[in-house]
This record gives C-alpha cells, structure tokens and sequence, in this order.
C-alpha cells in the first residue's frame, strides 16, 4: 500500500509543516534587531529521489559514508538555513513581513494541494476495494 507516492506525499507534508513554523518564528522576529530570518528547502531532494539527481552522485563504499544527496525518501530531511547576509533594516533584521506573507500563502497553497491529492489517492483505495 504505501508506495514511493505515498512517502513522497508524507515527507512533503513534512517538509510544509517545517516551513510553516520556520516562517511564523521569521514574522514573530519581525522587530528583533540582529535577527537573521531563515528558510527551509527540501523540494530539491525530493525531486533529486523522483527524478533522479542534476549530477553525479559521489561515490559511496561503505553505508557510513557521507553521501551529497538523500538516496531515499526516508532520509529527506528539510534543511533550515539562516540567511545573515541580506540586510533589510539598519538594526541587522533580514526579515521583510511582504516577503515572509507571501511566502506563507505560498506554502499554504501547496500544502492545500498536497492534502487534496492525498485525500484522492484514499478516494481511490476506497474505490478499489468496493466502499
């Protein structure tokens, strides 16, 4: 039952999840000064697991070697990173609140989406088995 489409599903849903909280703490810190506002990806390792990677994997001999991307979705973890680097105001705060808003829309969208094609895929079990 659980397929590369159902994890695929689950850990996007994760990965929303974390962005979600990573920008409500960037808009809670709006006001902080020196605050660095952060953000979350992992969009790239899902599609680097679905469609295979843009480049060469390094190789690996051994399974506790450090590997350049996930080579499963169980190990798609979202990445937070803190940006230092892009100053919006002049006490060191990054954050821009139109920036982080849009960003919330964004992430709610897809994570409306995701839900939704989740409910079909149960639909479809359902059908399947005659309910």
């Amino acid at each position: 039952m659980f397929d590369l489409t159902w994890k695929v599903m689950e850990k996007d849903l994760q990965g929303l999840a974390h962005r979600f909280r990573s920008v409500g703490q960037n808009l809670a810190n709006a006001n902080t000064p020196g605050y660095a506002r952060r953000e979350v990806s992992f969009e790239d390792q899902l599609d680097d697991i679905v469609n295979g990677p843009k480049r060469l994997p390094m190789a690996t001999t051994d399974p506790k070697h450090m590997t350049t991307h996930a080579r499963s979705v169980e190990e798609v973890t979202p990445r937070e990173d803190r940006i230092p680097d892009q100053l919006y105001r002049l006490d060191r705060n990054n954050v821009d609140p139109e920036i982080e808003m849009a960003k919330l829309a964004e992430t709610k969208m897809g994570y409306e989406a995701m839900t939704r094609l989740v409910s079909k895929k149960v639909s479809g079990y359902k059908t399947a088995m005659g309910g």
